[in-house]
């Protein structure tokens, strides 16, 4: 095969300046209408003149002929003009454009990087903390479970001439229990911080066996496990604080524009992420609404017994910040 030696240097593409083709149309269109002119205005002047043309006629004639021509061209080089700018307008847009788009593919190739180092190691200690905490909810079932064959009484003895039959009454485990305070309430829902947080995992214990904050506490680590997934997490998010009262309002049933303020994430990419997801997975749209079902309720018995200081801490919460972002993106408070 013969090789080809007509080697072209690699073009640059749309950043290529157009080379100059010598005569353009304008020039032509330019050139046609000044011969045009010439030859009308001079067989005018030359057929049509008399005799004793004097300096002043001349200069006129003159003036007739040529000033059209020199308008012609004057507008010949306004159009070649603005036909380069224009040209130099768009190939500059065009670079600007495409500077940009491999800026903003950089960002995002190093900002991918980094997140998915960041969702493995925050995944690890989420699986991590879980994984301690079903070895502890075991141990605590299988201990609750031996101290209540331990005291389960044996069933009493007919007393013959006893008209009524003894009964054997049980008591709910729950009634037993002491209630959960709100401080426990409050840790519960921010969940451990490592999987050396005793105190946090004291207080989840402590939650997970209250029915009512069972129900938010797996509800809200479901959908901050799906949140992952997109590379949200709640400890990135810097939500505006809304005022206890308006959190009360919230809780005596307002909706909408007048607790607008509880809505406090303008983190736009989580925002678009998060209605992104909600559109397209199932799975994740209905564990979000069922999660605000249950934070609606929880937090409405909440509100009764709780200072403004508690609920502040309350709203400071990883599971709050889930209900900002979900709630802002339901339209909660729309």
């Amino acid at each position: 095969m013969a090789e080809n030696n007509d080697v072209r240097p690699t073009p640059l593409g749309i950043y290529d300046r157009r080379q100059s083709g010598g005569v353009t149309g304008i020039e032509i269109v330019a050139t046609g209408l000044s011969i045009l002119w010439l030859i009308l205005s001079g067989a005018f002047f030359l057929l049509g003149a008399g005799e004793g043309m004097d300096g002043v006629r001349f200069l006129l004639t003159l003036m007739v002929v040529f000033l059209p021509v020199a308008l012609i061209w004057v507008a010949a080089m306004a159009a070649r003009a603005s036909r380069v700018m224009r040209e130099e307008s768009a190939r500059l847009q065009a670079a600007i454009d495409a500077i940009r788009n491999a800026y903003v593919a950089q960002a995002q190739a190093g900002r991918n990087e980094v997140g998915s180092n960041t969702i493995s190691k925050k995944l690890d200690q989420i699986a991590a903390a879980q994984k301690k905490t079903e070895t502890t909810l075991a141990m605590f079932t299988s201990t609750r479970a031996a101290q209540a064959t331990a005291v389960v009484p044996a069933p009493a003895a007919a007393v013959p001439g006893d008209d009524q039959p003894a009964l054997s009454l049980g008591t709910p485990a729950e009634a037993l229990a002491p209630p959960l305070s709100n401080a426990d309430f409050i840790r519960a829902l921010n969940f451990p911080e490592t999987a050396e947080d005793e105190a946090g995992f004291a207080a989840l214990r402590r939650a997970l066996k209250d029915r009512q904050a069972a129900q938010l506490v797996q509800a809200a680590q479901d959908v901050l496990t799906l949140l992952s997934q997109d590379g949200i997490y709640m400890d990135d998010l810097r939500p505006d604080m809304a005022r206890p009262e308006v959190w009360r309002a919230f809780a005596g049933g307002a909706r909408g524009r007048a607790v607008a303020a509880l809505g406090g994430i303008r983190d736009r990419s989580s925002l678009a992420l998060t209605l992104g997801r909600m559109k397209q997975d199932p799975i994740f749209r209905d564990a979000a609404h069922h999660f605000l079902r249950l934070y609606d309720k929880s937090f409405a018995r909440f509100e009764g017994g709780a200072s403004d200081s508690e609920i502040s801490d309350f709203a400071n919460t990883r599971t709050s910040r889930a209900f900002m972002l979900l709630g802002r993106v339901a339209g909660t408070f729309d």
